[in-house]
């Protein structure tokens, strides 16, 4: 699998290697299915995005195809550092936004995919890349609609956490008293 996409052509454009971005700014990929790459591939393609940012640090694709390839290997957090630090490389870089949007919505915090998603129907360039986003905000709005939850985290905890407490340590001497 990895010898035949090593290299790769987009509509007569030239051949580049893999984790390369193609002429029309589209982070490649080694695979179409992320159920079918191995875990030795993705971490030597992983082995080789790093190596690339580490060459490239102002590369907004090679940082989100690092994020995406993070992604397909459950390593959630190195994901959302990758996509942070391409979209603060290039503000104006669509993929690099819908793809930190699509992580937020992946991962169901609804409010900031929604947010991000709206940053991305901002930046595309071309009506694909609209329909994209477009269709990301719609799937997000409707699932926020029915029935998911959207919790945002913006009240303190410390008076339930005293009630709580206050609760468990009556318990324990009712418990201890008999």
């Amino acid at each position: 699998m990895s010898e035949a996409l090593a290299t790769r052509t987009a509509a007569g454009a030239q051949q580049l290697p893999i984790g390369m971005p193609n002429t029309f700014g589209i982070p490649m990929v080694p695979w179409r299915d992320p159920h079918v790459v191995t875990p030795k591939e993705l971490s030597g393609h992983i082995a080789r995005l790093e190596e690339a940012c580490l060459a490239n640090p102002q590369s907004a694709d090679l940082r989100t195809a690092l994020g995406m390839a993070y992604a397909v290997n459950f390593e959630v957090y190195k994901s959302m550092d990758a996509l942070e630090e391409a979209t603060a490389v290039d503000p104006d870089h669509f993929w690099a936004q819908m793809k930190y949007a699509e992580l937020h919505y992946r991962l169901r915090t609804l409010i900031r995919a929604e947010e991000e998603t709206v940053k991305a129907v901002e930046l595309a360039r071309n009506p694909w890349q609209l329909a994209v986003a477009r269709k990301q905000l719609q799937e997000i709005r409707t699932l926020a609609r029915n029935s998911a939850r959207n919790v945002a985290f913006t009240k303190p905890l410390m008076a339930p956490a005293l009630v709580l407490s206050a609760m468990m340590l009556i318990v324990f001497m009712v418990m201890a008293w008999r």
